[in-house]
């Protein structure tokens, strides 16, 4: 029997307020850590946008667009034309479907406490670790093979990936330049709703209220011509009318010229005579009186252009001077973010092969920890007191021989700390723990110290290196001494036979 519009807004607002408990009892509950955190904010953020959706719902039902519910009211309180009728008829209609299933249950409400413990998918890449750090290496790449890139490393990008100032006008007004725009903003924007599911990217742009106001009064940086290319006089800072010939202007330099002619938006190409030619019309000719042929495609001053032309073009700089600004918001809100993702990669750049492997191994252990952490308390048969594995079970006996996890190291050096297993004592010598007590003892944690144990023995070696590397000389032994019959002896010998006459 189909619910009558009635019963949909009924069940609606049940439902609306079961979401709003359960948001409720989800911010009550205690989370720790990062990720405790991110997947409590995308429950959240899930059951918000039901309840958003329902809400519009109830909106379009309570509007009553096509009357409808009103309709509906009326043949409730038998206000139509045959009285009662059509409450008998509802009524009889109740009836028949209950003699049909009479069996059915009632569904019982769902578990509210089980919609807590939902596990939320989180979609990160490897390099952005949780998204506690950004990974834009498919943008960085597109941007150094692209015309309006250059070549730089990928911690340069990161520190510079808004900063435009470099990029020519017409590179900034072409269709490759501006879908590099867009998908790094895009990135930006997912990024951002994945580790920050409850806040609104409408609140990040609120500075960008009055961008196009500030475009047209020429008051963006880099696009005070709002892109009609209204320059005269100069080419990148080259002032044209020191040159009184083209041969004053070939001395530039190929380079030089084919830079000044691209930040004009005009043609690039040809001999270097004819560049030259090129760049030195605009010493007596306005851009906006020369041909149009010396200009690239789409670079042509608005002077030069048809109405049509020119608003598409003004459209196309807005566009492109609004997503750039957009870039440069970002990079603000994500400077530590971005400090944070530099430091990350200069460690990984710096790491050995098997330094990453057990720091994988390492994050793969707390990943699990993690899981089970929901299963601690659980009683776990476990005589033989064995490491627990992955599924929250003791491993089996032959993996614990086999791994070695049967011998028990001490370090002193760690203050008395036991390891289980050769793999864990060969891998605490790079921790924090170890690190800390060699620094305390005033000797740096190096390959020399290996499998050094004890605070003596490290002292006796590092006592040997420094005496080995400064080359020192020892008197007693090293010195020598020769008598009358030209013998000779060291010092402590010599001294000794001295002093019993013999010498």
């Amino acid at each position: 029997m189909a619910a009558t519009l009635l019963e949909q807004t009924r069940a609606a607002h049940e439902e609306c307020e079961r979401l709003e408990r359960i948001i409720v009892k989800d911010f009550d509950q205690d989370v720790k850590g990062h990720r405790e955190k991110l997947a409590q904010g995308q429950r959240v953020r899930r059951r918000l946008d039901e309840l958003q959706a329902l809400s519009t719902k109830l909106e379009r039902i309570y509007a009553d667009e096509d009357g409808a519910r009103k309709e509906e009211i009326a043949l409730l309180k038998g206000l139509d034309e045959h009285g009662f009728s059509a409450f008998y008829e509802r009524m009889k209609e109740v009836r028949e479907y209950h003699r049909r299933y009479p069996y059915l249950e009632v569904a019982e409400a769902p578990n509210e406490d089980e919609a807590l413990k939902e596990v939320v998918e989180m979609s990160f890449s490897g390099d952005e670790v949780g998204g506690r750090y950004l990974d834009v290496h498919e943008h960085f790449h597109q941007y150094v093979n692209a015309k309006f890139g250059k070549q730089l490393d990928y911690l340069e990008y990161l520190t510079s990936f808004w900063e435009v100032s470099d990029i020519s006008r017409q590179h900034r007004l072409s269709e490759s330049y501006r879908d590099y725009l867009k998908g790094l903003l895009g990135y930006l924007e997912s990024f951002y709703n994945r580790t920050q599911p409850l806040a609104s990217l409408s609140k990040v742009y609120a500075k960008l209220a009055d961008f196009e106001d500030k475009f047209e009064a020429g008051e963006v940086p880099g696009w005070s011509d709002k892109g009609a290319l209204n320059v005269d006089g100069l080419s990148n800072g080259i002032d044209m009318t020191a040159f009184a010939t083209v041969e004053e202007v070939e001395a530039l330099g190929p380079e030089a010229i084919k830079e000044s002619l691209a930040g004009l938006g005009l043609k690039t190409g040809g001999t270097l005579r004819q560049r030259a030619e090129r760049l030195f019309l605009t010493r007596d000719t306005p851009l906006a009186e020369l041909d149009r042929r010396h200009f690239v495609k789409g670079a042509a001053p608005a002077a030069l252009l048809s109405p049509e032309e020119r608003a598409r073009q003004h459209a196309a700089a807005l566009e492109v001077a609004l997503l750039e600004a957009k870039v440069r918001v970002w990079s603000e809100v994500y400077s530590s973010v971005i400090e944070d993702t530099k430091g990350y990669v200069e460690k990984k750049q710096a790491s050995t092969y098997e330094e990453l492997v057990a720091e994988q191994e390492q994050k793969a252990e707390e990943d699990a920890a993690a899981l089970d952490s929901d299963e601690e308390d659980e009683f776990v048969y476990n005589p033989l007191k064995l490491p627990m594995g992955w599924d929250g079970k003791p491993i089996p006996y032959w993996l614990y021989k086999l791994h070695g996890l049967n011998q028990q190291f001490t370090c002193e050096i760690c203050g008395g700390a036991e390891y289980w297993g050769r793999r864990a004592f060969e891998r605490h010598f790079k921790e924090w723990r170890h690190q800390n007590g060699m620094r305390a003892l005033g000797i740096p944690n190096n390959k020399n110290f290996f499998e050094v144990t004890q605070i003596s023995d490290a002292r006796e070696l590092w006592t040997s290196i420094q005496e080995r590397e400064l080359g020192g000389f020892k008197a007693d032994v090293e010195e020598e001494f020769e008598d009358k019959e030209g013998n000779v002896y060291d010092r402590r010998t010599y001294e000794d036979l001295k002093r019993q006459g013999i010498l």
